[in-house]
């Protein structure tokens, strides 16, 4: 069971590189219900979550792609993940649409490396996602060179939650998680330290906006996904370099289900961006990115 590309890279659409595969074929959410619940109070998002396969209905009727993936927050949380062979699994009967990305957790050490290895060679994971605000790790810790080394190695990208999350938000204490490990800086180091690795940044990264930039525009390997904010709430500085010198290196993303991608794409519609950077943004950067060109 090994995930192989099979996209009509040029009938699609748009490329969303960051959707959540919360809940798994049998029911099991990725995070616990208190922060389940914080999470939907804060993006305003009730109802059930949708499987793997009803988001791939959601992106064929649209003729779009999907980047997809849990995060292992084991450790941490004291709550298994979802499974990433079953993404995968899902991935492969949605290989049209769905791009299976792999996560582990960190703080397992040489067990982590292991894992990202067998997700990788066996099951073809096409990148890894990583959140160090809920997984409980700072990335530019050097304790954490094998994990990174390895994905390196692999030639494949990594994508990183950076600023605010709404995951714990209004708990007490935030439920324990540190908004600071996901500060951007962070991931300077880290890609000082790893040139040829491809670092995302997810998200506006309030209140780390500048920080956000000055990496993406200072490291080559630095890029920024839009995930998680509606385009008209987007910060001013961020909506100017995506329009100029990041237009090469600013990817779409919804943060599917917690928020749409036809929001998103709408709200997307009505920002002040150039015609030549819109298709960049949509697709042209992702199809780099994810090696998606001929």
């Amino acid at each position: 069971m090994r995930y192989e590309l099979n996209l009509d890279v040029g009938a699609l659409t748009a490329i969303d590189t960051h959707v959540h595969i919360e809940v798994d074929d049998h029911g099991h959410n990725a995070l616990t219900d208190d922060l389940v619940e914080a999470a939907s109070k804060y993006f305003k998002t009730d109802g059930p979550r949708p499987t793997l396969d009803d988001i791939a209905a959601i992106y064929r009727e649209r003729k779009m792609a999907a980047v997809v993936f849990t995060v292992d927050a084991t450790t941490s949380l004291g709550h298994s993940p979802n499974s990433t062979e079953e993404i995968v699994a899902g991935a492969i009967r949605n290989s049209d649409v769905l791009i299976p990305f792999g996560s582990v957790d960190p703080l397992q050490g040489s067990r982590a490396v292991d894992r990202a290895k067998d997700l990788f060679e066996t099951y073809g994971v096409r990148g890894f996602k990583f959140h160090p605000t809920l997984q409980a790790f700072d990335p530019s810790d050097e304790a954490f060179t094998p994990l990174f080394s390895v994905i390196d190695e692999m030639e494949v990208p990594v994508i990183f939650h950076t600023g605010q999350t709404g995951i714990g938000s209004g708990l007490p204490g935030g439920r324990g998680l540190r908004l600071a490990l996901s500060n951007p800086m962070l991931l300077d180091d880290l890609a000082a330290r790893f040139p040829g690795l491809d670092i995302v940044m997810a998200h506006p990264s309030v209140p780390w906006q500048d920080e956000a930039l000055a990496v993406a525009t200072h490291k080559a390997n630095v890029w920024i996904d839009l995930s998680g904010w509606s385009p008209k709430y987007f910060p001013e500085n961020l909506v100017r370099q995506a329009n100029s010198i990041l237009q090469n290196k600013v990817l779409f993303g919804s943060d599917f289900p917690l928020i749409t991608p036809d929001r998103w794409l709408g709200d997307f519609a009505n920002l002040t961006i150039k015609d030549e950077v819109r298709p960049k943004i949509l697709k042209e950067n992702a199809v780099r990115l994810l090696g998606l060109g001929s």
